[in-house]
C-alpha cells in the first residue's frame, strides 16, 4: 500500500488547531483552553490555527505571535474530526491529506457541518499535500494507529447507521486500510458512556485507548464501580488482552465522577504527542499526578505538560480532539 499514516509520535512538521468558532464556545474559558493548547504546542513545533473571520480579532488577543493563522469559514473547532488526516506516500515520500466525509458526528440535529466538511481539503492545499477524498464518513478521533499496520476503531462510529448505513464491516476495513496503510483493524464494541449523550461523538476511540508505541496500548481504566464506564473499561481490557502481541497499560480515570450534567468522560487517554512533549489533559484531580507518571514512562524523552482540559471536555472533547499532526516528509 502506498499511503501510510505515521504514528503520532513520529516527527511532525507542524500541529494544526482551529480557534473556537461555534456559538457555544464563545466564552472566555474556551478561548483560554484552546489557546493554552496552541501556545504550549508552539514551544515545540510550528503551529497553524484556522480562524473563522468572525473570531479573527479575538484570536489575536489569545494566540502567541509564533503561531501562523489562516482565515477560513468554520462551523466548529474539533479539527481532529473535521480536518485532514495526513499520510505519507511510502513510494514517493509525498504528503497526502485524507479528506473523509464529515457529517457532524452522525448528522446530529444540533451540528452544523457544511463549512467544516471543506476544512480537510483546505488544510491539504495549504500543506501542499495530495488530496485523498474518501466516501467513508469518518473522523480523526475515531481512529488510532501504531504506524505499523494496526488500527483501533469502535463499532458504533464507522459502522454506525448515522454515518455509513450502506457499508459492510469488510468494506469499511478495506477503505481504512487503503487510506491509512494498515492491515489489521481492532474493533472495540463501544466508547465511553457520556459520548453517547446529546453532544457526543457516539464512541470515539481516542478517549478510550491509544497506542504509545508500536506494541503498547494505553487504555482508560474507570475503577469506580458506581460509574457506568466501569463495565466499559472491563470490556475494553478483555478485548485488547486478546491481542496477545500487544502490551496493555491501564491509565486510571480521574476520581471526579460527575459534573452538573451527570457522569463525566474525563480521560487522560485524550492526550496529544508533540515532537518533544506530550500535552496531557488535567482536571485538578488527585489522579493528574499518577497519569503524568504513567505517561512519563510511556513517552521517554518527552516533557509531559499538563493543561486544564475541563473547558474542552465541557464542550464535548479533549486536547487530542482539537489538535491534528502533520507528519514530516523528511522521514
Amino acid at each position: 500500500m502506498s499511503w501510510l499514516m505515521p504514528a503520532e509520535w513520529a516527527k511532525h512538521d507542524r500541529t494544526w488547531l482551529a480557534f473556537p468558532a461555534a456559538d457555544y464556545a464563545q466564552q472566555e474559558d474556551a478561548y483560554l483552553a484552546w489557546s493554552a493548547v496552541a501556545n504550549t504546542a508552539s514551544e515545540y513545533e510550528p503551529v497553524t490555527v484556522l480562524v473563522d473571520p468572525n473570531q479573527e480579532s479575538i484570536a489575536k488577543k489569545y494566540l502567541s505571535k509564533e503561531i501562523t493563522t489562516l482565515i477560513v469559514d468554520l462551523d466548529d473547532s474539533w479539527i481532529r474530526d473535521s480536518g485532514a488526516t495526513f499520510v505519507i506516500n511510502s513510494q514517493t515520500g509525498k504528503l497526502g491529506a485524507v479528506d473523509w466525509r464529515f457529517n457532524g458526528w452522525g448528522a446530529q440535529s444540533w451540528s452544523n457541518y457544511e463549512k467544516d466538511d471543506l476544512v480537510a481539503s483546505f488544510m491539504g492545499k495549504h500543506a501542499a499535500a495530495e488530496i485523498l477524498r474518501s466516501d467513508l464518513v469518518n473522523e480523526g478521533g475515531g481512529i488510532h494507529t501504531n504506524g505499523n499496520g494496526i488500527l483501533l476503531v469502535t463499532e458504533t462510529v464507522q459502522l454506525g447507521l448515522e454515518r455509513n448505513p450502506d457499508w459492510t464491516r469488510a468494506e469499511v476495513e478495506a477503505e481504512l486500510n487503503s487510506k491509512l496503510g494498515t492491515n489489521k483493524v481492532i474493533w472495540i464494541r463501544r466508547g465511553l458512556t457520556r459520548d453517547y449523550e446529546t453532544f457526543g461523538t457516539k464512541g470515539h476511540i481516542d478517549i478510550v485507548a491509544c497506542f504509545s508505541d508500536e506494541n503498547t496500548i494505553l487504555m482508560h481504566d474507570q475503577q469506580d464501580a458506581s460509574h457506568p464506564d466501569y463495565s466499559v473499561s472491563h470490556e475494553v481490557f478483555t478485548k485488547l488482552a486478546e491481542e496477545t502481541n500487544l502490551r496493555v497499560v491501564k491509565v486510571p480515570a480521574p476520581k471526579i465522577l460527575k459534573d452538573s450534567e451527570g457522569f463525566v468522560d474525563y480521560s487522560y487517554i485524550n492526550h496529544y504527542i508533540l515532537n518533544d512533549a506530550v500535552l496531557l489533559c488535567a482536571f485538578d484531580d488527585t489522579q493528574d499526578k499518577e497519569a503524568k507518571s504513567i505517561l512519563t514512562e510511556a513517552y521517554p524523552g518527552r516533557e509531559i505538560r499538563l493543561i486544564d482540559a475541563r473547558p474542552i471536555f465541557d464542550r464535548g472533547g479533549g486536547i487530542h480532539c482539537i489538535t491534528q499532526q502533520q507528519p514530516s516528509i523528511g522521514l
